[in-house]
């Protein structure tokens, strides 16, 4: 692998590159002679969905097909009474996470006894398995030595998620050297695995990333899971004709996400439905449908139909490049993707960034391709930052940047069908099967899955699980997870982590960190709770120095920073001025002496008479400059203040002339006799 790595590194040009070139370590050889219990393993993985890359099988009709885990199990319990080592290791992971109960019961002992016999004979899941159950102290004593002997054999022997595992852990540093380069090989590895099986007409995995902590803390309205009712009102619509809402639950139905199955059969229906009042896109969609169902004159058809649409666009494109139905014409393909760029269409820009890279149709350049990619890349297209990781990796068109690199095909790695099980765990977690959510959350965290670290972490945290036994075990778990999180990124972990190094939880007290990590928590998550907190540290001096006027300030921008931080950071700043007002009167207590009550009433009175002084001498002053303005137009001025004076008296004397008539007036009506 060393010497492979190597000569990839040397390579100066894209012509010496292709997708083959990255090295998978072959499996164990297995012998030709017949396994006992081989058929019944065969329909049991075929009855799981196990050997379909989706990992389940589609009906006739295009809905996801339910397992019938029932049937399934009895068959893994025959093939295992008869000696398979892979029927019991599958039959372990069962017993492991208690997910399929009652079919399964849930015992991670017996798992632990299943697994460590699949791996004496080689086995790269056993191997893997224990390597999880070591590293998290799943019925074994927590050994991080032993968890990566296991994981390291596992990807040897070619496991994916062993070599996510092993990724991971030199990519953060965790019971090995960090080492970027060795992350890069293993994440090379499993990316490569997962972009073959994606192929080049599809998008990859949708894989929903909901975090426990932010779910409960935000409202419904904002949870990635669409609501069935919200599905059914959308539904309603459709039913009655509205174009909008028939493309969008054909689209949700044809991908699938967001806690709705996949489902073709629908995804048609709504498709017609809108292709009745002639809109393109809905054409676009039936052509895409045919296409993967390799119905390729049909999808021509409608192709045809939506020349103007992106999707119909791509799709012309698509079938000139790879002479489904049509005879194969580079020149053609580039034309419709490049039209269906400039529209936004990512798969078009895949395309695009595909032929430029490789010179398929167009002059090979690196910096045009590129382009494509990112622009691919913004809409989360799983190819896209395939071939931008792997770009990067060999310097193609860019500096060579293992970091960048590692990071993007760590996305890919993350993106493989393995990633239904963080769906599974949080289905579980909301049904009350907190152990079993919580055992799929620790082994998704040990393959890298930042949301499943937070998971896992939260679920520790709140002592909801009986699974692991004393408080003192789960804030240790809780912790190293909280780390692990924090350093991918995730604001929250980092709050918790500052939180468990105040009260000392799962790791010894210190101040001085939690403050560290309440730090960065606010200046780069911005994160007002870690305002508030600093607020406090420093009002009280407890890992910062003691400064009343720095801990106003970040209680201030607490409150800045959230709505609902206003009344406490309002409470605490009233208290904190209390204290300060307090704190003054103890110290003048303390100084105060008789004499300084004198000094300070004959301090005050001659401050008093200076001021008095001070307002008679600018007064003074304004008279005499008023003296010497007034030299030399001294009639102007006179004449100016004698009419003053005469309106005023002409304006009292007339006032006193009506008083008077007034008054003679009433005394005329009172002396009339009456009538």
């Amino acid at each position: 692998l060393k010497s492979r790595d190597q000569s990839l590194k040397d390579k100066s040009s894209m012509d010496e590159f292709d997708s083959n070139d990255v090295a998978e370590v072959p499996a164990p050889k297995v012998e030709d002679k017949e396994i006992p219990g081989s058929d019944e393993l065969a329909q049991a993985e075929d009855i799981l969905g196990l050997k379909n890359s989706n990992n389940k099988d589609e009906t006739i009709d295009g809905a996801l097909q339910k397992p019938n885990y029932r049937k399934a199990y009895a068959l893994l319990q025959s093939a295992s009474s008869k000696g398979n080592n892979q029927a019991k290791v599958l039959l372990g992971f069962a017993h492991l996470t208690g997910d399929h109960e009652p079919y399964v019961s849930h015992n991670t002992s017996l798992a632990y006894e299943m697994f460590e016999s699949g791996a004496k004979s080689g086995l790269p899941s056993a191997q893997r398995a224990l390597g999880v159950m070591f590293s998290t102290g799943i019925e074994a004593n927590s050994s991080q030595s032993k968890a990566l002997l296991y994981y390291t054999f596992a990807a040897l022997g070619g496991d994916s998620l062993a070599q996510m595992a092993l990724a991971f852990r030199y990519w953060s540093g965790i019971s090995v050297a960090q080492s970027c380069e060795s992350a890069l090989k293993y994440y090379r590895l499993v990316a490569d695995n997962v972009a073959r099986k994606v192929g080049s007409t599809g998008t990859g995995q949708v894989v929903l990333r909901i975090r426990l902590m932010e779910e409960e803390e935000e409202s419904p309205q904002n949870s990635p899971i669409l609501d069935e009712n919200l599905v059914q009102y959308y539904q309603f619509l459709a039913d009655k004709g509205d174009l909008q809402a028939q493309l969008g639950l054909g689209q949700l139905y044809l991908q699938g996400g967001r806690g709705i199955e996949r489902n073709v059969k629908l995804a048609q229906q709504y498709f017609t439905a809108a292709a009745k009042s002639g809109n393109t896109n809905a054409y676009g969609f039936m052509g895409k449908i045919s296409m993967q169902l390799k119905e390729y004159d049909t999808a021509l058809k409608y192709y045809k139909l939506a020349t103007k649409d992106p999707m119909g666009q791509w799709g012309m494109g698509t079938l000139y490049y790879n002479g489904w139905g049509v005879d194969q014409d580079y020149t053609q393909a580039l034309t419709y993707f490049t039209l269906a760029s400039q529209q936004g269409h990512t798969e078009a820009e895949l395309q695009l960034g595909l032929m430029h890279l490789s010179g398929i149709g167009v002059k090979k350049d690196y910096g045009i391709a590129l382009k494509h990619f990112n622009a691919a890349s913004k809409s989360g297209h799983v190819l896209a930052f395939y071939n931008l990781g792997m770009m990067h990796a060999m310097g193609i068109g860019v500096m060579r940047n293992c970091q960048t690199a590692a990071e993007l095909l760590k996305n890919v790695a993350e993106r493989g069908s393995w990633g239904n099980e963080l769906m599974d765990a949080h289905a579980l977690y909301h049904k009350g099967f907190i152990d079993s959510a919580l055992i799929k959350y620790l082994i998704l965290a040990e393959q890298g899955y930042e949301v499943a670290q937070a998971n896992a972490a939260y679920i520790l945290d709140k002592d909801d699980t009986e699974f692991i036994g004393s408080l003192r075990s789960r804030y240790k778990r809780a912790f190293v997870n909280w780390k692990r999180a924090a350093a991918q990124g995730f604001g929250g972990a980092r709050l918790k982590l500052g939180d468990y190094y105040y009260y000392g939880q799962g790791t010894e007290a210190d101040p001085v960190e939690a403050a560290e990590q309440y730090q960065i928590a606010s200046d780069v998550d911005h994160n007002p709770q870690a305002m508030f907190n600093l607020g406090y540290m420093h009002e009280l001096g407890i890992g910062r120095s003691q400064d009343m006027h720095l801990a106003k300030r970040y209680y201030d921008m607490a409150a800045s920073a959230s709505v609902d931080a206003h009344v406490p950071t309002m409470i605490a700043n009233a208290k904190l001025l209390t204290k300060l007002y307090v704190q003054y009167l103890i110290q003048f207590y303390k100084e105060f002496t008789f004499m300084m009550l004198y000094e300070g009433i004959i301090t005050w009175t001659g401050s008093w008479s200076e001021y008095i002084s001070a307002q008679f001498d600018s007064l003074a002053q304004l008279f005499v400059k008023m003296d010497e303005t007034a030299t030399e137009d001294w009639d102007i001025y006179l004449m100016s203040i004698l009419a003053v004076v005469l309106g005023l008296v002409m304006a009292v004397r007339g006032h006193n002339v009506r008083i008077a008539q007034m008054r003679a007036a009433q005394q005329n009506a009172a002396q009339r006799p009456a009538m």
